[in-house]
């Protein structure tokens, strides 16, 4: 379908077609930054509200978008009008839901199928926007392929097909948002993909380079910290999850680092306690004497501590020999010894 004319710089225009049953009926635009939570209606992610026309038809128009590509939802159910907390869950029956891809200067259209069925189908400015609907339609074979032979070897042979031909088709269309699309579903803990991932996330550079392209192209986004917040716990977690080989080259090392932490240990320690001596001694003496003791470690003569200190050299001479006693020693040098430690 071809756009009879170029949308206005900045305006948006998400239109589409539903059956005509749902005349006068709600349907809302949401945004959702949060890729854990595009499985369902939340209250948070709702922007607009519209009603639907007595032809089927609905739109929303603005300026009030982000100008960068961002995922949204058109969501459409069929309850009634007193009951506004399931519409936000979507838990009504014929409830419809889409999600895409779009920015503040894209119209999107979303027909109705040839076999009438609503927001199904999607025609765009944006070649991203339909982006969901191909990844959703690679899920249902997947699905197939899984449950047609369920046995363990079967499921191991697929999942790593699987998740190579999820990634390669996610890189190719160069939208890391579609490629958080894929990884929700593939790294969803509910799932059965999630044990293969663990073994995945270890040994490929997919992830790392996922994270340096959503760093590139949305940088700063809560989206993108949390991506990156997630492969980095998901990897420590793949490796509590292997099994322990021993090696000796490893226990060397341990060993190795064992005694180097010892020793750092036992100098500290020993620090610690020359430096509780010194203070006990230190603590014995007069402020004076603490100077002397300062002027001797320094290897100045009783001559030069008596000038520092405006004393006459017989006083220092006294001080000395009351040093002496006190620290029961019998020279400047092992004063020099207790004190240098």
């Amino acid at each position: 379908m071809a756009f009879a004319s170029e949308p206005l710089f900045g305006q948006y225009n998400f239109s589409g077609q539903v059956s005509e049953d749902n005349k006068g009926k709600a349907i809302y635009l949401s945004l959702v930054e949060d890729y854990r939570k595009s499985s369902r209606i939340y209250l948070e992610q709702i922007i607009r509200k519209t009603l639907i026309d007595s032809l089927g038809h609905f739109q929303f128009e603005g300026n009030n978008l982000l100008n960068d590509n961002r995922v949204y939802r058109i969501h459409l159910d069929g309850c009634s009008d007193e009951s506004d907390e399931k519409h936000f869950l979507g838990q009504c029956n014929s409830s419809k839901s889409v999600l895409f891809i779009a920015n503040n200067k894209d119209t999107v259209e979303f027909p109705t199928s040839f076999e009438d069925e609503a927001l199904c189908s999607i025609t765009s400015t944006n070649p991203k926007s339909s982006a969901f609907l191909e990844i959703n339609s690679l899920k249902e074979e997947m699905i197939f392929d899984f449950t047609d032979y369920r046995s363990e070897t079967n499921r191991k042979l697929n999942s790593g097909k699987w998740f190579e031909k999820f990634q390669d088709f996610g890189v190719s269309l160069n939208e890391p948002l579609a490629e958080l699309y894929i990884f929700d579903f593939l790294s969803d803990k509910r799932n059965e993909t999630f044990d293969f991932y663990l073994k995945d996330i270890s040994t490929k550079n997919y992830y790392s380079d996922l994270l340096k392209r959503l760093q590139t192209a949305y940088p700063n986004t809560s989206f993108t910290q949390q991506y990156e917040a997630e492969i980095t716990t998901d990897k420590q977690l793949a490796t509590f999850n292997k099994p322990m080989s021993w090696d000796w080259k490893w226990i060397v090392l341990a060993l190795f680092l064992l005694s180097v932490g010892l020793n750092v240990y036992l100098l500290l320690s020993n620090r610690a306690k020359a430096r509780s001596k010194t203070n006990t001694l230190l603590q014995k003496l007069t402020a004076q004497e603490q100077k002397i003791v300062h002027q001797i470690i320094q290897d100045k003569s009783n001559k030069e501590i008596a000038t520092e200190l405006f004393v006459s050299h017989s006083t220092i001479k006294t001080h000395i020999n009351n040093l002496y006693k006190k620290l029961e020693v019998s020279s400047r040098q092992e004063i020099i010894a207790l004190f240098k430690k």
